[in-house]
């Protein structure tokens, strides 16, 4: 009953600091267009939307490196091997500040192209342009703060995340109004208020390693070849950042198909339903990270109980999450619209349509990138890559099929797809005969030569 107790509450320490973590990307969006809604207009929060497959490749890349390297810290230290865990920190912090340089270079040598390829619409190509450079010239700090945020609350400092994502959160807040309103500097101010406050976050978060309690540090020593690491790291994160880049291409994909079927008033509806989903992520991430990093250590431990507890901890949350926030949307959809500035009566009696439908279809869509996570903790890897390719994949032919047959019912298409894979995913599980036991850990390259018992001891 003690144990079961330090367990749950672990899990809340853990839930809750990954929910924190979660609403820096949420905040800073869903702030940035409800301020650019009201002070620039609908064309601004509809250029954050078309530079959004942007920012979330940013995610995805980060995604790959932070939650792959992070997943693996979390074995290392339920195993006691510091060494292992420190080099694969020190590598996934090169790793992330390396990718976002080259992402950084891109603003610089082709600004225009970059927003070009997001945006055909001449009305709407220029504050795209202003909004997307900023963000990728900010892109090193973005990949760091995910970075950071993933390793220092596996190293057991989730409360110290907790309130760098709060004090980032509070500057980014602070500064939209600074540099949009009081500077003049348009959406790009909203875009650089973002990137100062992920600094901010970096350098409070960076106080976790003046504890002489913490394991992490940086290390270049290792009984593992660099290879190998990087193997490892990109297996554990492969699932994830295979379905975050199959969300990149289905971003691309509909906000194309929309804005040709519906116009400037349809991709402007898509940006609030995208927003919307941010409300959902803010718990499914903080959910996914949970799973992610408790579920790793308990899985190092080889303590099965501890994994089935903190899956049904997880599903249990997200359950009451996603009522409340679809019940929220159902009785004052307008209200959302009017807050992102919307006040013509013929487009909020359209939002008020479409923000119902998708709230619920983000339900379906979260169970099943949960079950992913759940797939891949019980050694279930082809199922979580399944996963991960038809999340977002199955969306794009219903969502061409709806545009070209009935341009009305297009708003179903997210709803008809999650269904049509959640059907997929029930049928090859009872078909393989899968079962949720914790398997022993992930096998990576680096472990089919076991360290020595000399190496474990240092």
């Amino acid at each position: 009953m003690n144990h079961q107790g330090e367990m749950s509450k672990q899990f809340w320490r853990f839930l809750w600091s990954s929910i924190l973590i979660a609403l820096s990307g949420c905040l800073g969006n869903v702030v940035d267009a409800i301020i650019v809604g009201n002070l620039i207009g609908e064309d601004g929060v509809s250029a954050i939307n078309l530079s959004r497959p942007v920012v979330q490749l940013m995610f995805t890349l980060s995604t790959l490196v932070a939650t792959g390297a992070s997943m693996l810290v979390g074995y290392a230290i339920g195993k006691g091997d510091t060494m292992r865990a420190r080099y694969i920190y020190t590598q996934a912090l090169i790793g992330s500040l390396a990718i976002g340089l080259v992402l950084s270079a891109v603003a610089l040598l082709w600004p225009a192209q970059a927003a070009e390829l997001l945006c055909n619409n001449e009305h709407l190509l220029q504050p795209t342009r202003e909004y997307l450079n900023v963000m990728l010239l900010g892109a090193p700090v973005y990949l760091l703060m995910w970075a950071l945020s993933a390793m220092v609350g596996v190293d057991g400092s989730p409360r110290l995340v907790s309130v760098a994502i709060l004090i980032d959160n509070a500057v980014n807040l602070a500064l939209d109004i600074v540099f949009i309103k009081y500077c003049g500097w348009g959406i790009a101010g909203s875009s650089t208020a973002t990137v100062v406050g992920h600094l901010v976050g970096i350098a409070i978060m960076l106080w976790h390693f003046r504890y002489n309690t913490c394991t992490l540090g940086v290390s270049m020593r290792h009984h593992h070849t660099w290879s190998s690491t990087w193997a490892d790291i990109l297996s554990q994160g492969a699932p994830l950042a295979l379905a975050s880049i199959c969300l990149t291409l289905l971003l691309l994909s509909a906000n194309s198909i929309i804005l040709s079927a519906t116009g400037r008033t349809g991709i402007f509806v898509f940006a609030l339903c995208m927003n919307l989903l941010q409300i959902y992520n803010l718990f499914l991430a903080g959910t996914c990270r949970t799973l992610q990093s408790l579920g790793a250590i308990q899985v190092g431990q080889s303590n099965s109980e501890g994994v089935h507890f903190v899956i049904y901890r997880g599903f249990r949350f997200i359950t009451v999450a996603m009522v409340i926030t679809c019940m929220a949307v159902w009785i004052w959809p307008q209200r959302i619209a009017e807050l992102f500035g919307c006040d013509d009566p013929a487009m909020l009696a359209q939002c008020n349509h479409v923000l119902r439908v998708f709230a619920l279809s983000f339900i379906p869509f979260c169970y099943i990138y949960v079950l992913m996570i759940v797939y891949k903790l019980c050694g279930h890897h082809k199922m979580a890559l399944f996963i991960s390719l038809a999340l977002s994949l199955t969306v794009i032919p219903v969502l061409w099929v709806m545009a070209r047959l009935n341009p009305q019912a297009i708003w179903y298409s997210y709803l008809v797809a999650y269904l049509i894979e959640g059907v997929v995913i029930y049928l090859l599980h009872k078909t393989a005969h899968i079962e949720f036991k914790l398997q022993q850990e992930p096998a990576t390259k680096s472990q089919g030569s076991r360290p020595s018992h000399s190496d474990e001891t240092k």
